[in-house]
């Protein structure tokens, strides 16, 4: 047992060390998008499923994916917990992936964000211990088309992954391979794969989750959450060592704005994430892969909330703007 908790531990360090190095963030995602019009780190985000998906098909074929997390019913709560989760995100100017890789940076405000978290997930706990959809007990249907997908996917992953082998006989493209700041699809390949290996070794892991547990365990006064909590700490450091090693370490004094925007939108991502129920991590990781409609309607409502946000407040800085020029 000991062997397969430290196997998860470097899985999971590696996960926030490819988070810090990609800049992984549905926010920038996002903001990419209605920038320049391109969708570069949005389709690296769907690539990361893509790869947690064929990993676990062919778990599923050699009879080692075990039970897979549940999946919840479509409502308008889905819809809901979505909008607000990106008005959390747009608040925290980061997604729950986006905080780790700006605190493994130095920024040291978003240490907060995994408080604010916990602190919304408290919150409602407190108020009701039913919230969102109930779980479904109806099978994945990645995992019923397994056999269909899984040789698909080896396919596809020899195609990703081919360019790289060939460069391991070429010094210069190797090197090219370790550059300090990963391309996005580089750093959610690793998210991908690392992930599918922590889900085989320790069950169901997302580091909201863990935030979540913990709070429904001090509401309950029963908290044993041992491993879990050791994988969110092997996440934060791995983020840390990503920043240190890739040279984007600047340890980056705060204020209470920073603090207060921060927390704020810690909560309001964890009530956003126990009403569809799952955050952002969880619907990439897990809901999206296995291919859960919530989840991919969630996530489609989390990213249109962010879109209107970030517009809303570029017309807003505009007409501030205009409104300051002289006449």
């Amino acid at each position: 047992m000991s062997a397969i908790w430290l196997l998860a531990v470097l899985c999971v360090g590696a996960m926030g060390f490819a988070i810090q190095r990609g800049g992984t963030c549905t926010v920038a995602a996002v903001d990419e998008v209605l920038t320049s019009r391109r969708a570069n780190r949005l389709w690296a985000m769907l690539e990361a499923s893509l790869w947690v998906a064929g990993g676990l098909a062919l778990a599923q074929l050699a009879h080692l994916a075990g039970s897979m997390p549940a999946g919840y019913a479509l409502s308008a709560w889905t819809v809901a917990g979505g909008v607000l989760l990106g008005i959390g995100a747009w608040v925290n100017r980061a997604c729950v992936f986006g905080a780790i890789a700006r605190l493994g940076s130095g920024e040291w405000a978003y240490a907060a964000t995994p408080l604010g978290y916990y602190v919304g997930c408290l919150i409602v706990t407190r108020l009701s211990s039913q919230v969102g959809a109930g779980a479904r007990a109806d099978a994945s249907p990645l995992l019923q088309a397994a056999g269909l997908l899984g040789p698909a996917f080896l396919l596809y992953a020899l195609w990703r992954v081919w360019p790289g082998l060939q460069a391991l006989g070429r010094p210069g493209r190797l090197a090219s391979l370790r550059q300090k700041v990963w391309a996005p699809h580089a750093a959610t390949i690793v998210i991908g794969v690392s992930f599918v290996a922590t889900l085989l070794l320790a069950g169901r892991w997302a580091y909201t989750d863990v935030l979540a547990d913990l709070a429904r365990a001090m509401a309950a006064q029963t908290a044993s959450l041992g491993l879990p909590l050791l994988l969110l700490l092997a996440l934060y450091v791995g983020a840390l060592v990503g920043g240190h090693t890739a040279g984007r370490w600047r340890s980056t004094p705060v204020n209470v704005q920073q603090v207060l925007r921060c927390f704020g939108g810690g909560v309001l991502m964890a009530w956003g994430s126990l009403l569809i129920p799952g955050s952002n991590d969880g619907l990439i990781l897990i809901g999206l892969p296995l291919l859960r409609p919530y989840a991919w309607l969630a996530f489609a409502s989390m990213c249109a909330a962010i879109a209107v946000a970030l517009l809303a407040q570029r017309a807003w800085a505009r007409g501030r703007k205009a409104s300051a020029a002289p006449s």
